[in-house]
């Protein structure tokens, strides 16, 4: 499985034409205490770049932006109840979504891990 990153500190892990998206570590770190998720609706169809779901944490809202186009065949219902899985598990338990993949070529200019601990370490 490949994992690519975004600007916007989205993470997105394809197996197949199915991808999972959840936000990196550093951007639960940035966020703080998440106290609330929104998920978008299975069905809804997201286009890359765009408003996928909705993170709340003590220290602000912030938008999570699909880093691929697709539709959502999946949310991860645990986040409803346990928000704070994005801070303790942001890679793993705390992803958000999956989605089924509209065009692979999506993913050619997102970042490998790599290239994203370095885009990270300069900002």
């Amino acid at each position: 499985m490949t994992t690519k990153y975004t600007k916007d500190h989205e993470w997105v892990r394809v197996d197949g034409s199915v991808a999972t998206v959840g936000i990196t570590a550093y951007a639960a770190e940035q966020l703080g205490d998440v106290v609330f998720v929104e998920l978008p609706a299975v069905g809804r169809v997201v286009e890359k770049g765009g408003d996928a779901a909705v993170v709340e944490s003590v220290k602000a809202a912030s938008e999570v932006y699909a880093p691929i186009s697709g539709e959502v065949v999946e949310v991860n219902t645990a986040l409803t109840d346990e928000p704070a899985k994005v801070n303790a598990e942001p890679t793993g338990a705390g992803w958000f979504m999956k989605l089924k993949m509209k065009n692979a070529t999506d993913l050619t200019d997102l970042m490998s891990e790599d290239e994203y601990q370095a885009y990270v370490k300069g900002l």
